[in-house]
């Protein structure tokens, strides 16, 4: 059985709800607990405590020979194995011992909606929780950027189980933009350029429901950096319900609007919905950037072990440690 099939056995895991930045301690303490609980058991229980990294790609220090395949980069051509076996060999590079990441986390307003498990907003912080349990360890570091539309929170990038705890903590609170400000995800992913950093991971936790704008940012951030882009949805973000009239409001304008949800309406707003969507997938493909969907109707740390693995058996063996090279 493979381990996406064991974090789809048992009780589907919904994030503890964060109440739109509102909560507070005792309960806040709890809720924080519970997921840190929550991602520690899933996830070690079932990739047994090697995360093999989310963006598995080259360092700078040598690791093992393997076959030249079609595509390898001729300037990492290990010469005296390939001497030896008469056969072409590159040397695998892992990654710097120490990893540094960045979150991008978008609390704008549209993420404040859920009509299933969860809250998007709680999506987001269960993300940056795992995304911060998976490049843990060692020597590595992790900060971020919280951007609501109205406020945007740096946090620096330290490492630590202390800081890990205080960084989620303040995503975890930070209060909801007012009803009407629109959020600038282009805007954030522009803050992570300066001041230049040390190469490392980006991760941008979104959405991304509104302009495609943040492309060009984005893409000069892969020129560095190797990016991941985790998108937090909801069903109704994809497809209006079959229920008659429905009233949908736009928390980024502030605007209201009644509609009769004929099929004709229906259809209409899941294919204009279907093409975002498509939009988004290859502006984050020019950016270099692999796509991990959460829904909040479905469940979360599953859909996580299964891109994890998904993407150590994409990128093989040998490039299997950036995440935790920290921690050996």
């Amino acid at each position: 059985m493979s381990a996406a099939d064991r974090a789809g056995r048992g009780a589907v895991s919904r994030p503890p709800s964060f109440r739109s930045g509102e909560l507070r301690d005792p309960k806040l303490a709890a809720a924080l607990r519970t997921l840190e609980i929550t991602v520690r058991r899933r996830l070690d229980g079932v990739l047994h405590g090697d995360h093999l990294g989310l963006i598995p790609g080259p360092g700078s220090e040598p690791g093992d020979a393997r076959e030249y395949q079609p595509g390898d980069d001729v300037r990492q051509m290990d010469w005296s194995v390939t001497a030896r076996t008469t056969h072409p060999h590159v040397r695998q590079s892992v990654a710097d011992r120490e990893l540094e990441t960045w979150l991008v986390v978008d609390l704008s307003a549209s993420l404040d909606f859920g009509t299933a498990g969860c809250e998007k907003r709680d999506l987001a912080v269960a993300a940056s929780a795992a995304i911060t349990h998976l490049t843990g360890g060692g020597g590595n570091r992790i900060g971020a950027v919280v951007a609501t539309g109205a406020t945007t929170t740096r946090i620096p990038a330290r490492g630590g189980r202390v800081h890990s705890q205080s960084m989620l903590r303040t995503i975890a609170t930070t209060p909801s933009a007012a009803d009407g400000v629109r959020g600038d995800l282009r805007d954030a992913v522009e803050a992570l350029r300066r001041p230049e950093r040390r190469r490392g991971l980006a991760v941008v936790i979104s959405d991304f429901l509104g302009p495609i704008d943040w492309e060009r940012s984005l893409r000069a951030i892969s020129a560095r950096h190797d990016v991941l882009a985790v998108e937090v949805l909801d069903p109704r973000d994809l497809e209006l319900p079959d229920v008659g009239d429905v009233v949908l409001h736009d928390p980024e304008s502030g605007r209201t609007r009644e509609f009769a949800a004929t099929p004709r309406l229906r259809a209409d707003f899941a294919r204009a919905a279907e093409a975002h969507r498509d939009d988004v997938e290859k502006a984050l493909r020019r950016c270099g950037a692999p796509r991990l969907t959460l829904r909040t109707d479905g469940d979360w740390i599953a859909d996580v072990v299964r891109f994890v693995t998904a993407r150590r058996h994409t990128i093989g063996s040998g490039f299997t440690n950036t995440a935790r090279a920290g921690s050996r």
